[in-house]
């Protein structure tokens, strides 16, 4: 083998190793997460009651993905690879964490070997690449369910840039030069933040690629490929049809609707000063990655804070431009990371936060660029250079992945994530919010309440806490505090689909069907794929005898979410009233099998068998299990008596009457009472007091 081949040899081996050490990495910091949990922010409208997406790939999904955009963003691809994730894994969390931690390992090898092929060399390619893997700040973008938009479109943006490389090598291709256009489309129906990705390759024409002679007299550093050269105003030229397809990207988002609220928009000078702050901020974590949470909200900026921001910013452009001759990499990664992060500045306001750290998902890669340069440059004259910065470098890394390691711990579950996310910020309604939604699934009421009104002390115009505050009421039985929420929650939000379900629920409980109706109707307008105000419009025409109308309801709730225990369980009922007898029994089990712990669903399973089929033995059985689930139940007391006295077993029937009873009056329910006691005088039992 000749020195020349033995060297390629080398080479290959050191590159494979760097590369199976970074995705080894990867799994090491973000391996955890394959058992997380999903979290209350975002995995529900993304994944978990997604009907779309949960059906896993189909036409009508694609289709849907496509023309979706109520969340505030289009993204279809990012769509279709969740529906894959339910197609190949089911509907469980472990799937998407999977694909969410191969994505971003792709990503690292990739932004490895290109920056290994555009550069030629191998240790700085190396720690911009593991810098990019284990940073703490990567965590909310790999550990996060929802943020599949970033990995996804992190792996578009990698291919896209090799894509290039390939075309600018050599004579001119029109495959290579469409591959690198198609792969950047698919980046932007992935996330569409990759619209600065044509300014990234002009970037890369000057250095480290120098395709312009102006570039190549620059600098020691001689580009180790052969590319093909040309002039400044053909290579924007070149780009033309990446910025064509950027602009129609901004045009898409434009279009789909909005998703910051009047009450949330904020003045254009306050959304620049908060530009300025989190310019800096992001560099300050990325240097100290402590206190990460999500989100982090808005608050006033002092002077002071605004003017020291501007001022760290002018400076180190202003060193940029007195180095950046002699090191090109200077101007490239500084302007990587200023423009990259344009379009999540908050100057054009997309969120109701003032940053996140998934922002910087791609845009550091440009400070990571200049940091292992600038290393490389200065320490060229050092004695065991090599060996000091190795030892360096791995200090470095070990320590960033032990503090990535800690923080993708907090994403285990929404409790760990809120809790650690009001120990980092203040004043962070979101987080109480949240918090609280846990709180209240986990029965901790209390706790819950106390949560949405902090929410609420901190921004009086926040709706969604309005919306759970009105929930928890609403089950308590305060329908006129529960009112006064939901009406609060619409007047704020009049586009909130849930408000508007809710203050249906609220009204048919006051019996006010004409304006239940209304705003059922006006849920499934802003939400048509709102499952649970299709069910809620459906249980209100069968209360007034519209079954036929009511049954398409339950047939399309049941389409929409064919997992939707408690439609199942209604529609059985519908059907039982309607004759329809083995359809109903069909729904009951279904009910069951998804949801085996609804005592609802057991009782009404037990009436079908025994009012309508003469089964008393086995609605006896359902009737047990539902007062196992829920002992207070006085109607399942009361049909349990009925099933024993049937069969004979008046004594005991007595019994369940007697408690069916004092439930109904404890609870209230006059009418309940009245059929116990009159269930006690046919078996001949007295009613005890």
């Amino acid at each position: 083998m000749s020195a020349s081949e033995q060297n390629q040899s080398k080479d290959f081996r050191a590159v494979f190793a760097v590369s199976v050490l970074l995705v080894a990495a990867v799994f090491l910091v973000f391996g955890q997460t394959l058992w997380h949990g999903f979290v209350n922010y975002d995995d529900d409208m993304y994944v978990y009651r997604n009907p779309n997406v949960i059906k896993g790939l189909t036409l009508h999904g694609i289709g849907w993905a496509f023309a979706y955009g109520q969340i505030g963003h289009w993204h279809p691809l990012t769509w279709i690879s969740h529906m894959l994730d339910a197609q190949l894994f089911g509907a469980g969390p472990a799937g998407p964490h999977l694909t969410n931690m191969i994505l971003h390992a792709a990503n690292v090898v990739l932004l490895f070997l290109l920056l290994r092929r555009m550069t030629g060399v191998l240790w700085p390619s190396a720690f911009v690449a593991a810098i990019f893997a284990i940073h703490p700040l990567r965590v909310e973008s790999v550990a996060w369910i929802s943020e599949r938009k970033d990995v996804l479109s992190g792996l578009f943006f990698m291919l896209t840039l090799g894509a290039y490389i390939r075309y600018s090598c050599g004579s001119f291709s029109s495959g290579r030069y469409m591959a690198a256009v198609v792969l950047f489309a698919c980046g932007l129906l992935s996330k569409n933040m990759l619209v600065t990705l044509p300014f990234v390759l002009l970037l890369l024409d000057y250095w480290p690629l120098q395709r312009t002679s102006s570039a190549q007299a620059i600098g020691d550093m001689p580009s180790p490929l052969e590319v093909r050269c040309s002039t400044w105003p053909r290579l924007i030229l070149e780009k033309l049809p990446f910025f064509l397809l950027s602009a129609a990207s901004c045009l898409a988002t434009s279009i789909v609707p909005e998703k910051i609220a009047a009450i949330d928009k904020l003045p254009l000078l306050f959304r620049i000063e908060n530009a300025l702050v989190s310019y800096v901020a992001y560099m300050g974590q990325m240097i100290y990655p402590a206190g990460l949470a999500v989100p982090y909200p808005f608050h006033d900026l002092p002077l002071w804070k605004v003017a020291g921001a501007l001022s760290l910013l002018v400076a180190i452009s202003i060193v940029v431009l007195v180095f950046w001759k002699n090191h090109p990499y200077l101007m490239v990664g500084w302007l990587w990371y200023l423009g990259m992060l344009v379009p999540v500045s908050g100057i054009v306001q997309i969120a109701y936060y003032a940053r996140a750290d998934r922002y910087t998902y791609l845009p550091q890669i440009g400070l990571y660029l200049i940091i292992a340069w600038a290393v490389k440059d200065l320490t060229v004259s050092w004695r065991h250079r090599r060996q000091l910065l190795g030892v360096a470098a791995c200090g470095v890394i070990v320590i960033l992945m032990a503090c990535a390691w800690k923080q993708t711990t907090y994403w285990r579950d929404g409790e760990s994530l809120w809790t650690h996310t009001l120990a980092c910020t203040y004043e962070n309604y979101t987080a109480h919010n949240n918090l609280g939604n846990v709180l209240d699934a986990q029965g901790r009421t209390a706790e819950a309440v106390g949560h949405f009104q902090k929410a609420l002390e901190i921004y009086p115009g926040y709706a969604n806490a309005d919306i759970n505050l009105g929930k928890i009421f609403l089950d308590e039985g305060r329908l006129d505090e529960a009112g006064e929420y939901f009406q609060r929650a619409v007047k704020i939000k009049p586009d909130s689909a849930d408000a508007h379900n809710d203050l249906g629920i609220l009204f048919a409980a006051q019996g006010k069907t004409a304006a239940a109706f209304e705003h059922y109707q006006r849920a499934i307008e802003l939400n048509p794929d709102f499952a649970e105000a299709y069910n809620n419009l459906a249980i209100l025409l069968a209360s007034q005898g519209r079954f036929a109308e009511s049954a398409k309801r339950y047939q399309k709730t049941l389409e929409l979410d064919p997992d939707y225990a408690d439609a199942h369980n209604n529609f059985g009922i519908l059907l039982a009233r309607t004759g329809q007898f083995p359809e109903a029994m069909e729904h009951f089990l279904k009910a069951l099998d998804l949801k085996g712990n609804s005592a609802e669903a057991n009782n009404d399973l037990g009436v079908l068998l025994a009012a309508k089929l003469g089964r008393f033995d086995e609605a006896a059985m359902y009737y047990e299990k539902a007062l196992e689930l829920k002992p207070d139940y006085a109607e399942a007391h009361d049909n349990l008596g009925i099933a024993l006295g049937n069969e004979g077993r008046y004594a005991e029937a007595a019994e369940h009457f007697q408690r069916a009873l004092e439930l109904a009056d404890d609870q209230g329910n006059s009418a309940m009472a009245d059929t116990a006691r009159a269930q006690l005088k046919l078996c001949g039992a007295p009613a005890r007091n």
